[in-house]
């Protein structure tokens, strides 16, 4: 088996929203450190601000380049900002990462319209845009005649299979998330352009505030699983040629692991047993409580992550 070219990004142009810390942070540095040029995205905000900076100087001081571009990833004016920006100064956009999000958390019985739109619209819409944006771009050099180098790389969570009691917006939006980018996928491998999802298990501003706290903090000593900077080698790795078949997969990444996740597949299916009909009542029920009879758990217990 091959090995993998470390520098497998040399010139190649990398765009990442909600780059300033956390995986952000570390997805860059990932991808700096493999030769791509990087156009680091967060929001205008000062404490934000001051982060892609540090981050950018981080890069730098390593010997990589990086540019920092500030705006709301789900403003179209920003997010076409950030394209003319990467343009203008590399000339080219290769990889799209969609990473920017935030938390309001609240059950069902108390979230406001507000709690829920403004969290579906960083997470989902951010997502929308700059994914529009970017395959418009492939798309178009494409038909041109051009060769298109382009990899998408979504950032959704395990909120999206299992739920979340106290984030039904983030759980949404991050459903959305996995659909949006499947779909993507199947429109985009025509082009040669792989888009994969990403579901981290991470210590971050939104996992380190709340009842989450507790379960990603550090370790006082050893390996902390929870570190961000053990997702960004999978981030690195999809960016990368190596990856260019690897299309429409979803991964768990923590700690030392990578899971895929498995495709969805139908259970057996339920036959009416009086033939091409509509069921009765009474046939759905005797058919169904077999399977959800005696033994049956009625729901998952939430998002729980498994002992260290």
């Amino acid at each position: 088996m091959s090995e993998v070219n470390t520098g497998n990004l040399e010139g190649k142009v990398a765009l990442i929203t909600g780059a300033g810390r956390g995986l952000g942070r570390e997805e860059a540095i990932q991808l700096a450190s493999q030769g791509a040029r990087v156009v680091i995205n967060d929001i205008n905000r000062p404490d934000a601000e001051q982060a892609a900076h540090d981050t950018v100087d981080e890069i730098k001081a390593a010997g990589g380049e990086a540019i920092a571009v500030f705006g709301d990833c789900a403003e179209p004016a920003d997010a076409d900002n950030l394209m003319k920006v990467a343009l203008e100064t590399y000339g080219d956009i290769n990889i799209m990462i969609n990473n920017a999000g935030y938390c309001r958390d609240k059950t069902i019985f108390g979230m406001s319209d507000d709690e829920f739109d403004s969290v579906v619209r960083v997470h989902l819409r951010g997502h929308f845009i700059n994914m529009r944006n970017v395959a418009a771009y492939w798309r178009g050099k494409a038909k041109a005649g051009e060769q298109v180098y382009g990899r998408m790389i979504s950032t959704a969570s395990e909120a999206a299979i299992f739920g979340s009691v106290g984030q039904p917006n983030y759980s949404a939006a991050k459903a959305g998330i996995v659909a949006m980018t499947m779909g993507t996928a199947q429109l985009m491998i025509r082009y040669g352009i792989p888009c994969n999802v990403i579901m981290p298990r991470a210590s971050t501003d939104m996992t380190m505030q709340g009842p989450t706290a507790a379960m990603f903090a550090p370790p006082e000593e050893g390996f902390h699983a929870f570190d961000p900077a053990n997702v960004a080698p999978l981030v690195g790795y999809l960016a990368s040629p190596e990856a260019g078949h690897i299309a429409g997969e979803v991964f768990v990444v923590w700690g030392n692991q990578v899971n895929r996740l498995k495709r969805p597949e139908f259970g057996e299916a339920h036959i009416n047993p009086e033939g091409q009909q509509k069921w009765s009542l009474n046939g759905l029920h005797s058919s169904l409580e077999s399977e959800f009879g005696e033994g049956y758990t009625p729901v998952l217990d939430g998002f729980s992550v498994p002992p260290q």
